[in-house]
């Protein structure tokens, strides 16, 4: 196998074998291929394309460049992926639904990035919780919790670590293979047996547009199939934030206030219910997926997914009594200031993005690789499509760490927002499911 050769068939409008991906991943993951040759394979996959058979077997080459997990658990396997928006903090209210429904969650999640959170920032804003855990660990906690929700192991995937990296630097990140390769690679190496995958449209999301978010989704629910993992994609909006609240601790509390009942978001609920149905679904527990939803719904209502979650951060080093006394175990930021509303009227359009830029900016996210988050800062009780707008009634509330970096995020909030004359319809939170 020459890498070269690998990069010119694919530059040339031909489609690679199943060996030379193979060797190409393993490759990645040894250091055999050079950053150069990385960064010309990408390109060429970016401008070329791969057909469906080259994404499968490139999934499955990244995949089984690591180590793949295999369990003998008392009931099915499943996960959940998100492609990213802003407020996502459904990850936090299903792995625990779905423990209570009788599934084994080994969720493999992210940090922030780009505009975008990550669950594993979210976690780690309660004290103590740990998202570094060994293959041994894992399997302790599954069986005993059946749900963790964990940073990527460094020998799950690693050719998708060093694709990643590389792509980050060369102008590729676009690529629909590559994205599919990537996310697929890492989720398939957990040993799932159903999967289910949120994928995001609108202006906080990545793809923008739902005929892009189409395009990503069959993607990947058909790659996914491909590589034997059952699967369903729902199409989701992200033209406003789905919780009330963009940032660590914040977010964190919109979760606890829906898991405890105290003051339950409607979105979040809906779309964890959802999101739960396909999975119970697919993994044969439930008989199709208005009855998952019911089930998950029950999770919820009854205090058993609560519970489940207070079990996982216990186990994973927070406190033990977290579910009982999150008001007092979360940070909270120093400053707090009102966005006021630059008009009267309806909220007509966000741009999720700019709100996401600003959590960033007030240090909720990282500007660098290796910057450290704050996770008191950022904004709540956002004003959504739809909603009054005008005098004594703010867009958002800032938490901030200083007094300048409050006053900067007030303009950038009130210039991610449009005004108008009527109120529009609110959108509807599934677009589409592909399956």
């Amino acid at each position: 196998m020459d890498a070269r050769l690998i990069i010119a068939k694919i530059r040339d409008g031909g489609q690679p074998t199943a060996d030379e991906l193979r060797w190409f991943a393993a490759g990645l993951a040894s250091g055999a291929v050079t950053d150069a040759q990385a960064g010309a394979f990408a390109m060429a996959v970016l401008l070329k394309g791969l057909d469906d058979p080259g994404r499968v077997a490139l999934t499955r080459a990244m995949r089984d460049s690591g180590r793949v997990l295999e369990w003998d658990l008392n009931g099915p396997v499943v996960d959940k992926h998100s492609t990213g928006g802003i407020g996502d903090c459904i990850s936090l209210l299903l792995a625990p639904a779905l423990a209570a429904c009788g599934a084994y969650v080994p969720m493999i999640s992210g940090r922030g990035l780009g505009h975008t959170g990550g669950t594993l920032d979210k976690l780690e804003a309660i004290p103590g919780f740990r998202t570094a855990m060994s293959e041994e660990q894992l399997r302790r906690q599954l069986d005993e919790v059946r749900c963790a929700i964990v940073a990527a192991s460094a020998d799950l995937a690693p050719a998708d670590r060093r694709l990643y990296a590389i792509r980050d630097v060369t102008g590729t990140v676009e690529s629909v293979d590559l994205i599919t390769a990537s996310i697929l690679s890492k989720k398939l190496s957990a040993g799932l047996e159903a999967l289910v995958l949120d994928v995001k449209c609108g202006s906080g999301a990545f793809m923008k547009t739902e005929a892009q978010a189409e395009v990503l989704a069959r993607a990947l629910v058909d790659t996914a199939k491909g590589a034997g993992c059952m699967t369903a994609a729902l199409i989701t909006d992200m033209t406003q934030p789905l919780a009330t609240a963009a940032g660590n601790a914040l977010e964190v509390i919109e979760v606890m206030e829906t898991l405890t009942g105290t003051s339950v978001n409607p979105a979040l609920w809906d779309l964890t219910a959802f999101l739960g149905g396909e999975v119970l679904a697919l993994a044969g527990l439930a008989r199709d997926t208005d009855d998952g939803a019911a089930r998950v719904e029950q999770a919820l209502e009854s205090g058993a997914a609560a519970e489940w979650f207070g079990r996982m951060v216990a186990a994973q080093g927070g406190p033990a009594d977290f579910v009982e006394r999150w008001p007092d175990r979360l940070p909270a930021a120093p400053v707090v200031r009102e966005v006021p509303s630059p008009a009267s009227g309806f909220v007509t359009a966000i741009d999720g993005e700019a709100l996401g830029h600003a959590v960033v900016h007030l240090g909720g996210g990282r500007l660098r690789e290796g910057d450290r988050v704050n996770p008191s800062v950022g904004l709540a009780d956002l004003a959504g499509i739809g909603e009054e707008a005008g005098a004594g009634v703010p867009l958002a509330m800032v938490h901030a760490a200083t007094v300048d970096a409050a006053e900067a995020a007030v303009r950038a909030v009130q210039a991610a927002y449009v005004i108008g004359p009527a109120a529009p319809e609110e959108p509807p939170l599934v677009l589409k499911r592909i399956g």
